[in-house]
């Protein structure tokens, strides 16, 4: 899982079977300390994010597990939306 903020929507009208009525968003890995890493995520979304929201990404088989059909090809899902995190920090 990682953490990441909705940038922006994905629209695509021809979808391979139990992805037709899927939201698709792009999500941009954050680190702890705010600072974008990685490659965009294109990722399922079926709690309502949107964009400018931090959110929980699950990857590979979790992010299958959320669907009635598991041969979905999703590799990506949001599972939660961020309300804050607290994070400790070692001093310097």
């Amino acid at each position: 899982m990682f953490m990441g903020k909705v940038i922006g929507s994905v629209w695509s009208t021809q979808k391979e079977t139990g992805m037709e009525h899927l939201k698709l968003l792009l999500v941009q890995p954050f680190d702890a300390h705010d600072r974008a890493m990685d490659n965009v995520v294109v990722a399922a979304d079926r709690i309502g994010a949107g964009v400018g929201e931090r959110v929980i990404v699950a990857q590979g088989s979790s992010a299958r597990m959320l669907f009635d059909r598991k041969e979905t090809p999703v590799d990506a899902a949001i599972v939660g939306i961020v309300d804050s995190y607290e994070m400790a920090v070692k001093p310097s």
